[in-house]
């Protein structure tokens, strides 16, 4: 036994020896500096992992505004200079934005590839989601979501409602049971429609415990989704595979023929799915479930932290609420609880710059998202006062959030400010400088150039729709007035809003209106 473990342990030893000595990268001339890590395949990965923001300042004070670090096999070029961050946009003669993308999305999700070069479908995705996500497609998405979003939270939830008493719940537990309902409902639709009377009918009922089942099984997969993300396969976490499988069922295409008022994005995807793809049934489904996650994943936790700022700033409260109230007395909407809900169109959710700034406040503070393109071979990376040879199939990235706590652009990041994003005029601020120069990129929650998230739009409405919602119908204060912010839960880095480590406490109770 202890010849055998011997054995063994020189076999390991002489194979991490091999690779440091002969399995290393070596930097050649021309190349950004390299940080390779001490860990085969890991390199970087755990400290990386551990806290990317940190990391990548240590290495930026070390070795400048570009470097290289070996990440669980793939080795990335960080550029962290913002004035250098359009040479990744134009470069897409060498940059591909779509392969990073489509081989995460199979992966995590479970269906084929959807890379168009690869067979499996003709579809342009990208393309599929601008023109059901944008446009004339964005005005009924958000009618939509505002009839969805008083029914959950007047109907749906009525049990909870009783008059005068107050409801105690987590934060991040409410935001997450309403916006993810809600939502369901605006792109995948109802199985039966929604009437006026207070309480659900028995069909209601049924269809509304079917929606909280399939929220379960989202976050039981969400959990694992940074670790599917980081290459690990799914049937390794048995309990989140047979989470993803039964979400892919809920979505099958025989299912959601039986539901009405399905979005466009929805019914378009599933024609799509059936005239240009070689999918079974199972990965036609398991392409919607990449949209309900993607329409959900960054949403929840950003309500989260927006109402969270709110509750601990009265000012921004005051300020909010009054934006919301004299945008409701324009648009001469009643607020009441006889069954008649408010209706708040595009045009009139555009006019409300005080929410804007707070949104984009509260995801300036939790974003990290990264964005990533793929060398499609080796070329010469040119950037604003110098120039890198990058090697094919290595990921030139940008981490945003080293832009977003840079306390030469942003005075105190760290510490909320409702109208970081508001002028004088109490308009859209969009003058943001660095080194006494204006930046053109200064806030990238949803990424940037081509591969910009095209449901940010729906997004940001969703949440102003949330929160005028809250104001009108809704007292809410947080439990303990002097609660502490949550962390920041880092194992999400990289994919976007991050979540709360914890929940906070908070109540409510429907206004005497």
């Amino acid at each position: 036994m202890f010849l055998a473990s011997w054995i063994w342990g020189t076999a390991v030893i002489l194979c991490c020896m091999s690779w440091f000595l002969l399995g290393r990268r070596r930097r050649r001339q021309g190349e950004p500096p390299l940080e390779n890590g001490f860990l085969p395949y890991l390199g970087c990965a755990l400290k990386f992992g551990a806290n990317p923001l940190e990391f990548l300042k240590e290495k930026q004070k070390k070795h400048g505004h570009i470097f290289t670090c070996h990440v669980a096999g793939k080795y990335i070029h960080f550029l962290t200079d913002p004035f250098s961050y359009h040479a990744l946009m134009r470069q897409g003669k060498y940059l591909d934005w779509k392969k990073f993308h489509f081989a995460t999305s199979a992966k995590a999700f479970g269906h084929g590839s959807i890379d168009p070069a690869e067979g499996n479908t003709t579809e342009n995705f990208h393309q599929t989601f601008i023109r059901t996500l944008q446009g004339n497609a964005l005005d009924a998405l958000i009618e939509a979501m505002m009839e969805n979003l008083q029914y959950v939270m007047l109907q749906s939830r009525a049990p909870k409602l009783q008059s005068n008493t107050w409801v105690t719940e987590g934060l991040y537990t409410f935001c997450c049971q309403v916006m993810f309902e809600s939502g369901f409902l605006t792109l995948f639709g109802k199985e039966f429609n929604s009437n006026n009377d207070k309480h659900l009918s028995p069909k209601q009922e049924t269809e509304r415990a079917h929606i909280l089942n399939a929220l379960e099984n989202f976050k039981e997969f969400d959990k694992i989704f940074p670790a599917l993300v980081a290459g690990l396969p799914i049937h390794l976490f048995k309990s989140a595979h047979s989470a993803r499988e039964r979400l892919g069922e809920a979505l099958l295409h025989k299912n959601l023929l039986k539901r009405d008022n399905l979005s466009e994005l929805v019914t378009l995807r599933m024609f799509l799915n059936d005239t240009l793809s070689t999918f079974d049934d199972m990965e036609k489904a398991k392409t919607h479930v990449a949209v309900l996650w993607a329409s959900q994943a960054n949403t929840i936790p950003a309500t989260f932290w927006t109402l969270f700022y709110l509750l601990k700033s009265p000012e921004a409260m005051r300020a909010a609420t009054k934006e919301v109230q004299n945008v409701l007395e324009s648009a001469e909407e009643r607020i009441s609880l006889d069954g008649k809900h408010i209706s708040l169109n595009r045009k009139q959710l555009d006019n409300m710059p005080i929410l804007d700034s707070i949104i984009k406040e509260a995801m300036r503070l939790s974003s990290a998202s990264m964005t990533f393109r793929v060398a499609k071979e080796d070329f010469t990376l040119h950037l604003e006062n110098d120039f890198y040879n990058i090697r094919k199939d290595d990921i030139v990235a940008l981490y945003p959030q080293l832009l977003h706590f840079d306390p030469e652009i942003y005075a105190d990041p760290l510490t909320f400010k409702y109208d970081r994003f508001l002028n004088e005029k109490g308009e859209e601020k969009t003058d943001f400088y660095r080194h006494g120069r204006k930046l053109k990129h200064y806030y990238m929650p949803f990424g940037t150039g081509i591969a910009k998230c095209p449901g940010r739009l729906f997004a940001v409405h969703e949440i102003k729709q949330f929160l005028a919602l809250i104001f009108s119908y809704f007292e809410i204060e947080l439990v303990d007035s002097n609660v502490k912010c949550p962390s920041l839960d880092q194992s999400r880095a990289g994919l976007g809003i991050l979540q709360p480590s914890n929940d906070v406490d908070f109540r409510y109770r429907l206004k005497c209106l």
